[in-house]
């Protein structure tokens, strides 16, 4: 009988840089060359008694034999992911089987060494992940694979650290003085923090809000129509769950944790308190820093993770969320580059390859489905494709969510007396079941009712990776016949404004449709608006139905009045000089921001590029486009302003207010912080304008306007984003983005002013109707 042959484990060989080369070469011939490559390193920590686990590696191995090292480690191997190798190399080496919310992404250590006299190169990019467990795992659960590992131990933290740090030649080296160094950190710094610092702290991040209570009148809405909002409610209360998800995979239980641990103790209370403004343990106002940590995080229960021991349990574990917030979201797996998702999106045939990149879906690995059912000891499905992503519409992978959603709705629709909202309702219900929003986006453009409702996956600034993705939301309102019918200008003057547009004739559209506006008094919003509040909305963001329909927008007049009340009034008392505080006033605020909206329905969207391929701006500029775009729709909608009065459509008396109320808003939005797309935006906005002296810092420490200026540089900065949109050229907006998008002195300056003096950054509303209603329905 012949002896069985042992194929050698192949590797993607990369570059000095960590990216693939499209290579691959056999593990050995790897090490003889010194090419780099990659391996995951995988720690277990338990948390009651501050240790890592040790595994001593087999005396057979042709690095580091009989030598302790990581918990858990190995090559990955061609083609193959960084966390499922994770997951697979603790099932292989250990018997530990772990779902992907126990693995924690720390860093990426490039581990350059050789060995075995100059026999064995390891150039390796290691990712480190870690496994939280609330105690130690009984060593005999742990089922060893001989030819990988002979023992494992647990050891303390600290002793660990002193043992490297000596270079003791019973561990494998890791220099804990530079890159290693951070794990350590890492863990000590999470598990030793202060709790009453940390409630100073959340408290002093909780105080950056001002909580206000929003009521809205409904006497002007018939019976049926109070019945279906309460339906309404629950819709949108379930919009919340999906983009609880769509932030990251293990935000609902860390959500439901926060929640049913919150009278634990005060610091309890304010990790829920602010958690609820967020949505996710990533602080909006700090750059997305994480104001929590997977020390904080939902401990979950697995009794069959290891092999059984009598009187123990099982292995609980924290379910784990990134330091830094993952630019892909929940939209895509965590462990995938642009790279693989560019290389796998030209393989497919181009309605796959519009459908990778549509709104409306999620990306997912084929093995980790795999995984996942081989692990459950399910027979795994087979897949022809040899790359290892694909595609699952939002309507399949949200489908728990979305039939209940749908059925609200129906029933909703079935009540109202309103024949648009009725259209709209049941178009969109049936959207969320066939993943075809097309329909129910245009009937939402007529919507024509005085129950106002805004629902279903529209923004994508979650997607930071690309900006490909739709988040889900929900707005409900009553609408403001007043305010409606006076600001319908704007919106029927759009083709005007795109004609007169500074910039070249020939990237103009010819056929601008009117944008209907809505005013409403909001009475509850849901979903992805956390952070600082919205305060009008232009959507759809599709740009197949921009181009026939056009866009509608929706402002949210007692959002606005008070932000402008409690926030933009207060900054202009400390920012704007003395003798131009009087021209900041709420009708310049609110005109603008209606300006604003209707600006994101003109200048470019569907694009020739200069080889005369038909494009989008937010396919070209990609990850850059929606700072871009809030840019562009803030300094056109103030070049259209001034428009409007040179054309006598609003009254001169504006000028200087709409200047002067611009200007003090800057500083509202920059506070937003510069990750956050409006945040970014505002900063180029203001340091150019700044930069070409429209705007001037005094002594005192206060700004003005300089309105003999301000005209020319606005129209000029107006023509530089729109021709970068048009040409959809990439550098030319990174590179504008890049020098203009910082916090400058002067912007330091200012914020610091607000700092001392503790002006709210943004308004945390409550919804005193539709709590009344969530509460009676319980």
């Amino acid at each position: 009988m012949a002896a069985e042959v042992i194929q050698e484990e192949y590797l993607d060989v990369l570059t000095r840089t960590g990216q693939k080369t499209g290579v691959s070469k056999p593990r050995g011939d790897i090490h003889r060359d010194g090419d780099y490559h990659r391996a995951v390193h995988v720690w277990i920590f338990a948390e009651s008694t501050q240790e890592l686990l040790l595994q001593r590696r087999a005396e057979c191995k042709d690095s580091y034999p009989g030598l302790w090292d990581i918990s858990s480690a190995g090559h990955i191997s061609a083609g193959d992911s960084s966390l499922v190798t994770a997951r697979r190399e603790l099932d292989e080496e250990l018997g530990i089987i772990l779902p992907k919310d126990a693995f924690e992404p720390l860093f990426v250590f490039l581990q350059e060494c050789v060995i075995n006299d100059g026999k064995f190169i390891n150039n390796e990019y290691n990712d480190v992940y870690l496994v939280t467990t609330l105690d130690p795992i009984p060593l005999e659960a742990f089922t060893l694979q001989e030819s990988e590992v002979s023992a494992v131990k647990y050891i303390s933290l600290e002793e660990y650290r002193s043992l490297l740090a000596k270079e003791d030649p019973r561990y494998v080296p890791y220099d804990v003085n530079d890159v290693y160094g951070q794990l350590f950190e890492i863990i000590w710094k999470r598990y030793k923090q202060n709790a009453e610092s940390r409630t100073l702290t959340l408290q002093k991040q909780l105080n950056r809000y001002a909580r206000i209570s929003l009521n809205a009148e409904l006497k002007g809405l018939s019976d049926s129509d109070k019945e279906a909002l309460k339906l309404l409610v629950k819709a949108a209360r379930i919009m919340d769950e999906i983009f609880s998800l769509q932030v990251w995979y293990s935000n609902p239980s860390l959500r439901d944790w926060l929640e049913k641990n919150a009278d634990e103790s005060q610091l309890d209370k304010l990790k829920w308190m602010y958690y609820l403004i967020n949505k996710s343990p990533w602080s909006s106002l700090d750059e997305n820093e994480a104001f929590l940590t997977t020390a904080d995080s939902a401990v979950k229960l697995l009794s069959e993770a290891t092999k059984p021991v009598a009187g123990w349990k099982g292995l609980e574990y924290r379910t784990s969320f990134p330091i830094l917030k993952p630019p892909g979201a929940n939209f895509y797996p965590p462990d995938m580059d642009k790279m693989e998702f560019e290389l796998w999106k030209n393989s497919l045939p181009e309605d796959r390859r519009k459908e990778a990149i549509d709104f409306f879906n999620v990306i997912k690995r084929e093995s980790e489905a795999m995984l996942d059912k081989s692990l459950s000891h399910s027979t795994p499905a087979s897949t022809s494709d040899t790359h290892d992503l694909y595609i699952v519409p939002y309507s399949e992978e949200y489908s728990s969510f979305l039939v209940r959603a749908a059925d609200l709705l129906h029933k909703a629709g079935d009540l109202t007396s309103s024949t648009s909202l009725k259209k709209f309702l049941h178009s969109k219900a049936d959207a969320f079941l066939s993943n075809g929003y097309c329909d129910s986006d245009i009937a939402w453009m007529e919507l024509d009712s005085k129950l106002d409702i805004t629902i279903g996956p529209y923004e994508t600034y979650e997607d930071t990776l690309f900006g490909y993705k739709a988040t889900f939301e929900a707005f409900i309102g009553v609408k403001d016949d007043d305010a409606t019918a006076q600001v319908k200008l704007f919106g029927d003057h759009l083709q005007v404004l795109e004609k007169n547009l500074p910039m070249d004739n020939i990237y103009k559209s010819e056929d601008v449709i009117a944008a209907p506006i809505r005013v409403i008094q909001l009475v509850y919003n849901a979903g992805d608006v956390k952070g600082p509040q919205t305060v009008a909305f232009n959507l759809p963001n599709d740009e197949r139905i921009v181009k026939y329909r056009g866009t509608s927008m929706v402002m949210l007049k007692n959002v606005s009045e008070a932000k402008f009340k409690l926030i933009l009034q207060p900054i202009a008392d400390v920012c704007i000089a003395k003798e131009q505080r009087e021209f900041v006033d709420f009708d310049s605020f609110f005109t603008h921001t209606i300006c604003h909206e209707c600006c994101h329905g003109i200048g470019p969207h569907t694009i020739t590029l200069p080889n005369g391929q038909k494009s989008t701006v937010r396919l070209e500029l990609q990850e850059l486009h929606s700072a871009l775009e809030e840019a562009k729709a803030d300094i056109v909608g103030l070049w259209a302003l001034k428009f409007f009065i040179s054309e006598d459509l609003l009254s001169k008396t504006l000028v200087k207010s709409m200047y002067v109320s611009f200007l003090a808003g800057c500083f509202r939005s920059v506070r937003f912080g510069l990750e956050e797309a409006h945040g970014k935006g505002q900063a180029l906005q203001f340091n150019y304008l700044f930069d070409k002296g429209a705007f001037v810092l005094h002594p005192d420490e206060t700004f003005s306007v300089d309105f003999d200026k301000v005209e020319g540089v606005v129209e000029n900065l107006c023509r530089e984003i729109l021709t970068v949109q048009a040409r959809g050229d990439k550098p030319a907006a990174k590179t504008l983005l890049s020098k203009y998008c910082s916090m400058t002195q002067p912007l330091k300056c200012a914020l610091e002013k607000l700092e001392r003096i503790q002006v709210p950054v943004d308004i945390a509303p409550d919804f005193p109707i539709a709590d009344h209603i969530l509460r009676n329905s319980l």
